[in-house]
């Protein structure tokens, strides 16, 4: 028998966005149209990991203003918020399918460590937000030398 990490907050979470898209799939959908939902609120795709000296959160925006978006740093977690727009919408166009989603987002995610909050720095290139944040002197790994007697 294997023991197995098990990170509460991440799977519980994962869980809980996919049982939401799900129960927003079967009662969204309109009767004789396939998969078509209706217009939902979305959630841009994540991923966080840490080096040594600091943690990393991407996160893909396209179609979303990097400035317009609201990254929040606490010693514990990270909120990012904005908004992607939806295209003007034209007369006479009849959609076969509608699966892009629009509108306002706001994302909280657990850190997992403690963190130096205001030396944040934020990028953003080809539709992709990465956010590094430093952390904290007291979590970051020393070196030990061993001393022989």
């Amino acid at each position: 028998m294997s023991v197995v990490r098990w990170n509460s907050f991440g799977d519980i979470e994962t869980v809980r966005r996919s049982m939401d898209q799900l129960f927003d799939e079967v009662f969204t959908r309109r009767p004789g149209v396939g998969r078509e939902v209706a217009t939902l609120a979305w959630e841009p795709a994540v991923e966080m990991f840490e080096s040594d000296h600091e943690v990393v959160v991407r996160a893909e925006l396209p179609d979303v203003d990097p400035n317009k978006v609201e990254i929040t740093v606490t010693s514990d977690a990270i909120t990012l918020k904005g908004e992607r727009k939806h295209e003007q919408e034209e007369k006479g166009r009849n959609y076969y399918r509608r699966e892009l989603r629009y509108g306002t987002f706001a994302r909280t995610l657990p850190l997992g460590t403690e963190v130096k909050s205001g030396d944040a720095k934020a990028t953003y290139k080809d539709g992709v937000l990465e956010v590094k944040i430093p952390k904290s002197e007291r979590v970051k790994p020393t070196s030990v030398k061993v001393q022989i007697a």
